[in-house]
């Protein structure tokens, strides 16, 4: 008899824990990985709680920061957008915002980037261009880069042969265009930027893109001009 009594129990024990554990989240009576059924997704200038009690979350590092979730970068990282350049406007959400957004960019004749660093800003867009563009473009712009020299990819325009502005090569880097992906992921926003400098600087005006100073040409220049 008390067997019974046990196994009855125990059925009835177990099947109260099941019906519960299908109960409604709101009223949720256990929970076995909270950090899952109720993931924390922190504001970064939101005073920091314990996410499951009214408690303040005492964890020193968000103490000293006035319980600000929003820590400073660890010491030694990168800065991801050191130039302050950030998106102008929402990723295009269809084909008729994407061409409204080609068109407006077409207009863009200037970068927002620092004029007085325009020669630096070409060169550094140069090396990622090469890095990064370069293998379907090719280094002379002309679409002949290796990736469509082996036949894998073709279609790659010639530069010369395109109507752009520093505005629409950007555009393209950030959303892409046909059969091109968007380089948002690879590049940050300032170097978008140089990267379409340096198309238009070396591509559509028929000059080179300024070279760094050899260390031996700097010596030259100021000797001739002691000389003077």
């Amino acid at each position: 008899m008390k067997k019974n009594v046990l196994k009855i129990t125990a059925i009835l024990g177990l099947a109260t824990v099941l019906l519960n554990s299908c109960g409604p989240k709101e009223n949720t009576p256990l929970v076995y990985f909270p950090d899952m059924y109720f993931p924390v997704a922190y504001d970064p200038l939101m005073k920091a709680q314990d996410a499951y009690s009214d408690h303040e979350n005492e964890i020193p590092a968000f103490v000293k920061n006035s319980f600000a979730t929003g820590l400073a970068p660890v010491e030694g990282s990168v800065a991801q957008n050191k130039d302050g350049i950030f998106e102008e406007s929402p990723l295009p959400k269809n084909v008729d915002e994407y061409n409204a957004g080609y068109d407006a960019s077409k207009k863009m004749t200037g970068s927002p980037l620092n004029p007085a660093n325009a020669a630096k800003d070409i060169e550094r867009g140069k090396m990622l261009f090469d890095r990064t563009c370069a293998t379907c473009h090719g280094t002379g712009g002309d679409g002949q880069g290796p990736i469509v020299q082996s036949g894998a990819f073709s279609g790659v325009p010639n530069y010369a042969d395109r109507e752009l502005t520093v505005g629409s090569v950007h555009y393209v880097l950030t959303n892409g265009r046909n059969a091109m992906g968007s380089y948002a992921g690879q590049l940050n926003p300032g170097d978008r930027w140089r990267v379409a400098m340096y198309v238009m600087n070396a591509f559509k005006k028929g000059a080179p893109a300024p070279a760094a100073a050899t260390p031996a040409a700097e010596t030259t220049e100021t000797t001739t001009a002691t000389k003077k």
